[in-house]
Formats: structure tokens, sequence, C-alpha cells
């Protein structure tokens, strides 16, 4: 699939106002209630450039108008505004109040969903309603032959058995079902269990561990190096005769760091301990491999691999087997381990994310590391710009950086335009700096000044240059108002400074 096709998949796919006369158009078009972004021919590639620019000429033959020249109802911008809002973006900064919206760039938070994962999923709200755990009709036998073949992609894309891929409702169910699972598991068994994992760990991971913690469960928080990796001889020592867990992600969900997953693999197998990674962040962007890293339960998400949201999975390991105890518990499905109806618009959609992410890996790393390149260059070369995270082993589509003498969050409000954060989704709303970067060491002020840009397969190189030239701008401007940014212009060394409060 070419990147043109690619990256204009996502404008498609935003549905356009029903007012509009170009979503009137659209509907029209073909004798087809709604258009479908994806070829008739050929169901597996999606051939958006194509039917936008047959529906651009049909409006034009219509109306003897392009779309560029027609006005909105209600939404006042033009027509190739609303089918391609990074159009309207690369026009006009203050695109909030201009009926547009702003350029995405928190991949690490979401992803859009693809729109071949759209078209996979509609049957299945539609038609194929069965319940795909009833045996005795054709209703359940098809939506079960779905819901298998999407097992298959999955455990395919991380080197898996389809019968070790355990369905959840995300990557949060995954973590808590692991750690709880296998912790309690063995505190059953009469053992005293210990679990060791990172400072880093997602907020969920974490949150899993203190609620063993206070279960009289001994748990091992391991520091990290300054350049957000752990080292393979803390993990050594921290392992007991009675550490039967742990816990490592594979790529930070924050500042994108790759841990070395295999070796840790390969440690804890040596020992006899089973390795559980949260792979929210890395299934789909970078090749996995559960054999090769010997990981013996690992965590994945749907909507970070363009899926759907709410549908997850979690890969535990038959051979050897890991016993842990559900969290979950009711009709027995799942292999007993996750119990409850699963739904299989969403079990589709997340086997065709992952079928995509592994046919389009290669290329989708590709244009991710040219974006990335060009973006950290643009913004290091700033003046007192820090990447945070070893810039070697590190995922390219999550590029943090610390602007100094500029808070975080006021730098946020003044790029209302771009979709960005200053950390993990599921704690902006804090205040607090980000307990990521100051386990790196970072203090107070540089953790508080620091951006998260995330970049995916649907981002174009004309939204990287702006978001280049709106943050250079915006930095300074912000930069000019601090009394602190005057004293370092005129050499003042800060950290000589004695300050005293009135």
């Amino acid at each position: 699939m070419s990147h043109t096709v690619a990256r204009r998949a996502l404008h498609c796919s935003r549905r356009l106002p029903v007012a509009s006369p170009f979503a009137r158009r659209i509907a029209r078009g073909s004798g087809a209630a709604v258009r479908s972004y994806a070829s008739e021919s050929a169901p597996r590639k999606a051939s958006v450039a194509e039917t936008v620019r047959q529906d651009q000429k049909a409006f034009f033959d219509e109306t003897g108008v392009g779309p560029r020249h027609v006005e909105l109802s209600g939404l006042g911008v033009p027509g190739d505004t609303a089918l391609s809002p990074a159009a309207g973006i690369l026009k006009k900064a203050t695109i909030m109040d201009e009926g547009t919206r702003p350029i995405y760039l928190d991949m690490q938070a979401t992803t859009p969903t693809d729109p071949r994962v759209v078209d996979a999923m509609l049957p299945f709200m539609t038609g194929l309603y069965g319940n795909p755990h009833s045996r005795t009709h054709a209703y359940g036998w098809e939506t079960d032959t779905a819901v298998e073949q999407a097992r298959t992609h999955i455990a395919s894309l991380i080197g898996a058995n389809p019968k070790e891929i355990i369905f959840t409702s995300g990557a949060t169910e995954s973590n808590n079902m692991s750690i709880k699972g296998v912790a309690r598991f063995a505190k059953r068994s009469g053992k005293n269990p210990h679990v060791i994992t990172c400072q880093t760990e997602h907020k969920c991971v974490l949150d899993s561990c203190r609620h063993l913690q206070d279960e009289g469960i001994n748990v091992t928080y391991l520091p990290v190096q300054s350049n957000g990796l752990i080292n393979l001889e803390d993990l050594e020592k921290a392992m007991r005769p009675e550490t039967c867990l742990v816990s490592i992600m594979t790529v930070n969900n924050e500042i994108g760091v790759v841990q070395p997953v295999e070796e840790i693999g390969r440690l804890c197998r040596s020992r006899k301990i089973f390795f559980h990674t949260d792979a929210a962040q890395a299934v789909g962007k970078i090749p996995i491999d559960v054999n090769k890293m010997n990981v013996d339960l690992m965590s994945i998400s749907a909507h970070k691999i363009y899926g759907p949201k709410g549908m997850g999975a979690c890969y535990v390991r038959r051979r050897p087997r890991v016993r842990l105890d559900p969290i979950i518990s009711g009709g027995g499905q799942e292999r007993g381990l996750r119990s409850g109806t699963l739904a299989p618009s969403l079990v589709v959609g997340f086997g065709e994310a992952a079928r995509v992410a592994q046919e389009e890996m290669q290329y989708d790393t590709k244009w991710v590391t040219y974006l990335s390149k060009k973006l950290s260059s643009g913004l290091l070369a700033m003046e007192h710009t820090t990447l945070n995270g070893d810039p070697t082993r590190h995922y390219p589509g999550c590029v943090n950086v610390s602007f100094a003498y500029v808070e975080g969050e006021s730098l946020l409000m003044a790029l209302k335009d771009i979709a960005l954060s200053s950390g993990s989704a599921c704690t902006s709303a804090s205040l607090e700096p980000s307990y990521v970067l100051r386990a790196l060491g970072s203090s107070d002020e540089s953790a508080h000044s620091s951006i998260r840009f995330g970049i995916g397969r649907f981002t174009t190189e004309a939204e990287i240059d702006y978001v280049l030239q709106a943050v250079r701008e915006r930095v300074q401007f912000l930069r000019d108002l601090s009394p602190l940014w005057e004293l370092v212009q005129e050499g003042v060394d800060l950290n000589t400074i004695e300050w005293s409060q009135h």
C-alpha cells in the first residue's frame, strides 16, 4: 500500500457532517448508502486516494466547482478542509474556532482506527450478530469462525500458538490478570510469592503490585538508569528462591525506550521464574517473538495498533504451562481464564489490525523512523532541549523532549492546534511531574517541561513541518515571558542563585 493512500485513509475515515453538500454527494455516489473506503476488487487494500479523486471529479462534474470553493453549512470551512482536516491546520493556526481539528501527535495514548479495520468490523455490527459461544446453530458458528481467525492473526503477529491468546478488554485487564493471577496462584499453592517489577512501569502494573502488597505479597521495584533502561545485574540480585514473576514492559509509553526483553527472558527462564511483559506499545510496531524472547505472559492492546478500543489480549504460554488464578469468574470462556461473552465485532477488528500491522510493519517502521528523525533533529536543534530516554534503544514513534525554561502545561495550551501530551494519558489530569522522568533522575523542572510527540502510520510530513514551526515559535514566545530565560541569556548560572522567600 502506498504511503499516499495510507496517510489519506485516516483523513477520509473521519465522516463528513450530514448537512454538507460533499457528504450528500458521497452518500448518493454509485447508488450506495455509505461510501466504502476499501476497494471492492481488492478488499485487503485501501484505495482511499482513488475514491477521493473520484468523488472530487463527480462533485465537479455535477456542480461545476471544486470542493474547496464550497462553504459547508454551519461550519464555515471549505469542502477540502472538511475532507482532510490537516489542510485547514496548515492554512491557519487558530483551527479550533475554524471548525477543523488539531494535528494528532498522541499515538501512545491511542491510534486512529484503520479504515480496513472498520470495514472488517461492520458486518458483525449488523447481520452477523450471533454469540460466538453458541455452538448449536449457524449464527454462533459463523461468529466463532471469525473470532478464531482473528485469534490466529494476533498469534501470528507475536509468534505464538492461537490457543495461547486470551481475549480481554485491554492491556490494563491483561496486566492485572497476569500479575495478580500468577502471584495469587503461587500464594494459594502454599508459597510465599515475590514479584519483581520496575519503577517506570505503566500505572496499572504498579497499582496491581501495590494491591498484592496489601495482600501480604512481597514486591521489589527496580530502579532504572538515567537512560530509562534497567540494569540486568540489579534484576539478577533482586531474584530470590521464592520469586514467582518478573514484570518489565517492552516499550515505555512515555519515553519510548525498549528494554532488553530477550536478555530478561533468558535470565528468568534460567531461574524458572515466569516473565510477563506489558507490550501494549510494542506489538505491531517492532518485531515480537514470544519464543525467542522467552516471554511467558504478554499484554496487548487493540487500540494501540489502529484497532478498536475496549479490546485486548493476554498471551499465556502453554509449554511450559503458566498457572494463574482468573480475576473474572463466570462461564469459563477463554480457557477458563477470562469468562464473559466476547464481542465479535471488536475481536474481528483486533484481528484485522494485527493482520495489517504484520503486513505493513516494514513500511510503517521506515515511515515513522523518517518522520521521527526529522522531528527529533528539528526539536533538538533548539536551544536547551533534551531528548528523554536512551537515543538508540528507542522506538522512533515516541519522542519525549524537555524544553528548559518552559512549563509543559503552558506549552500544551499554546499548541492548541496540535494534540500532544506531557505524559501518560492515564495520568494526564494530574499536574504532578512525570514519575517516569523522575525515575530517570530528572529534576522537577525538567520533568514539568517535557512534551511527548507520538508519530504513527497516518502522520504526514507536512504535519511534522507545521509542528516544528509551531513549537519553535511558541517555545520562544513563552521563554520571552520568563524572567529565568532573561537571566540565562545574560549568562547567569541559575544553579548558583540562592532563592529566598518573602
